[in-house]
């Protein structure tokens, strides 16, 4: 019989943490039976779907980083859970930050194991919650950042009981081969024009404001460049749809950007943006991972990225891609220039790039790792 495994997670739509559980959960062998918990539908709940996969939707509000355990042990919701746990025979739950209290009250009444990915470094738990998290039974974060910014200084809890665990890159969808022929036709876009792309989710963290600035240098220097920019305020927080459409305006009042930067919104197909692409950027002012990072690479694209966080472990500067400062508009512009007006290093860097991802991010270590911890926790 099949170990069913319950995914749950509070976000609902398909940002890097989302897309990384969609490629974990792809990654398990025919041994594991994935299923899905949300508060509500949306594009991961579709993507699990179209997986083949089943999803569970209870509504319940996310834990704040603030959460009482004791207290959120206690709501309503905890009882669904375990009546799901139990109706379903769950062998074991793989749970996000936000879900968690509520889950791990819910497995905990059920004798089932829970496994808890951190995939932000600014989970820090407080005080009243450092005994609820060393009683998980596994945890694993997806980076050295990650793991260093929740555990703090001092660490609360033995850092060989966090192990970092790199988050996988599919590299049949994320190849060279991926075409982005028909995007760039798409945007009316020359087919001798040079392109600079970001895919990310409108958050003033992912710095579309300094990939804009940059653009602006870029463009007066090297007029015929044109821009991609994939992406859109998917969680439906005001504030990040404020941020999406100042970003929007600003582009389309200057008379620099107004034909050169396209704002294509979401995109299932993101590989198409990576294809049609000399080059991929990373604005971000810290990225606790950077997923597209490594998406881009493993499409032999060169990236240059700001290096706080996470880029500054995946990525080799000067070999596999190119790091600066975050918030740093013109060292982005001056790396960028450098890859567009240097054909060697572009495809070199790019070619290294994809060499890089499939010796070490790729999908089959992390579902080993993974597969381990389930098996040893649900035997």
């Amino acid at each position: 019989m099949k170990k069913r495994i319950l995914f749950a997670s509070w976000y609902t739509g398909l940002g890097g943490g989302e897309t990384d559980l969609l490629t974990l959960a792809a990654s398990l062998d025919d041994r594991f039976e994935r299923r899905l918990l949300l508060p509500a539908d949306g594009q991961l709940g579709a993507g699990w779907r179209k997986a083949g996969w089943q999803t569970h939707i209870i509504p319940y509000r996310g834990a704040t980083t603030f959460f009482v355990p004791r207290i959120w042990a206690r709501f309503p919701v905890v009882r669904h859970f375990a009546g799901l746990l139990h109706r379903e025979r769950i062998a074991a739950v793989h749970s996000d930050y936000h879900t968690l209290p509520l889950v791990a009250a819910a497995a905990q009444s059920a004798q089932i194991p829970v496994v808890f990915t951190v995939w932000g470094w600014w989970f820090k738990p407080k005080f009243w919650q450092r005994r609820f998290f060393r009683a998980i039974p596994a945890t694993v974060a997806r980076s050295n950042a990650i793991r260093d910014g929740f555990l703090g200084s001092p660490p609360f809890m033995p850092a060989e009981r966090l192990p970092v665990v790199y988050s996988g890159v599919d590299t049949a969808r994320f190849s060279p081969a991926a075409d982005g022929a028909a995007l760039r036709r798409a945007l009316g876009i020359a087919d001798d024009a040079m392109v600079v792309a970001m895919a990310a989710r409108f958050q003033p963290v992912k710095g579309h404001h300094v990939f804009q600035a940059m653009a602006e240098q870029i463009a007066r220097q090297d007029p015929r460049t044109q821009f991609i920019v994939a992406g859109d305020a998917i969680f439906g927080l005001a504030s990040e749809e404020r941020y999406r459409d100042q970003m929007l305006a600003q582009a389309q009042a200057n008379p620099l950007l107004r034909e050169r930067l396209h704002y294509i919104g979401f995109r299932h197909d993101v590989e198409t943006v990576y294809a049609a692409a000399d080059v991929v950027v990373c604005a971000s002012d810290f990225e606790s991972y950077g997923k597209a990072n490594l998406e881009a690479m493993a499409c032999g694209r060169p990236v240059v990225s700001t290096r706080r966080g996470g880029p500054s472990e995946t990525i080799r500067d000067g070999e596999t891609g190119l790091l600066v400062d975050s918030g740093d508009a013109s060292g982005l512009a001056r790396q960028v220039l450098r890859l567009l007006r240097d054909d060697a290093l572009r495809r070199g860097i790019g070619e290294a790039a994809q060499q890089h991802v499939r010796q070490h991010f790729s999908t089959e270590h992390a579902a080993q790792v993974y597969t381990q911890l389930f098996d040893s926790l649900a035997p």
